[in-house]
């Protein structure tokens, strides 16, 4: 776990999880109005100074900033690869989004909410695929279902963003907007169980996880390198002679890597 202390790491995941604070918050100030659809009418309406609780809302975008980031500078000793630091701005860039739009309602001011709104998808979608990069080594499972959740929201942003018409607005919205809060906490409660087994375990075994994390680790590095050398390989470029070739599976870098018979 290097650095960081047990205490530190359950505060952190614990921001993280608090983050489905989101989900909890809409739903009340939905119905404390009449006529708006999750499927057609964007989560900003919620906001807007007509709809009745939009304080409310607006604060909620405001702590969910707070939680993101808190989370984020809690858990940095944790995400110390380049992975974990790119997955850290990013969110940090989602939060800052999330910011503008509960200052900003859409009917005040358009332009900045407007703003926060792209902030907080891009920054959403891509994070979640540096994060999931930057957990992989601790958990296959978690970095696989980061990566999709990131690649949802990227798709979804994009036809949000381009107002194309796959699936009704409000609906294509809340698919890029409730991705992050539900990769976060599934992330906050893995890095949660892991510094609980952490502080439960004797030296021996913290030092035998540790080696096994460093060995993961290092098995992603070579894997990446493989996926790079097929690139190349792909594209008529030299490859460099150290490459790792044999043990890996360039069309699919999730699987273990393979060991070689030499």
């Amino acid at each position: 776990m290097g650095p960081v202390t047990l205490d530190r790491l359950r505060w952190g995941a614990l921001a993280w999880v608090l983050t489905l604070q989101f989900f909890v918050v809409e739903t009340v100030v939905q119905l404390r109005g009449q006529g708006h659809s999750r499927v057609e009418d964007v989560i900003s309406e919620l906001g807007e100074t007509s709809w009745p609780g939009h304080q409310t809302m607006n604060a909620s975008f405001v702590v969910q900033a707070a939680l993101i980031v808190g989370g984020a500078v809690l858990l940095l000793p944790a995400l110390s690869s380049a992975a974990g630091r790119a997955a850290a701005y990013l969110v940090g860039i989602a939060a800052l989004g999330a910011l503008l739009v509960g200052v900003f309602p859409a009917d005040r001011s358009d332009v900045w909410h407007g703003t926060g709104a792209v902030l907080y998808l891009v920054g959403s979608a891509v994070g979640l695929i540096a994060l999931a990069y930057a957990l992989r080594p601790r958990s296959e499972l978690l970095g696989t279902l980061l990566v999709l959740l990131g690649l949802v929201g990227a798709a979804a942003t994009i036809f949000f963003i381009a107002e194309v018409d796959v699936l009704a607005r409000g609906a294509t919205e809340r698919a890029a907007a409730y991705v992050l809060p539900i990769g976060l906490a599934a992330a906050g409660i893995a890095l949660w169980r892991a510094g609980a087994a952490e502080g439960s375990a004797s030296p021996a075994r913290r030092e035998e996880r540790a080696q096994a994390r460093a060995a993961a680790a290092e098995s992603a590095r070579r894997r990446d390198e493989a996926l790079d050398a097929a690139a190349r390989r792909a594209e008529g470029r030299s490859v460099p002679a150290d490459t790792p070739g044999d043990g890996f599976d360039a069309e699919d870098p999730w699987a273990p890597a393979r060991r070689s018979d030499q």
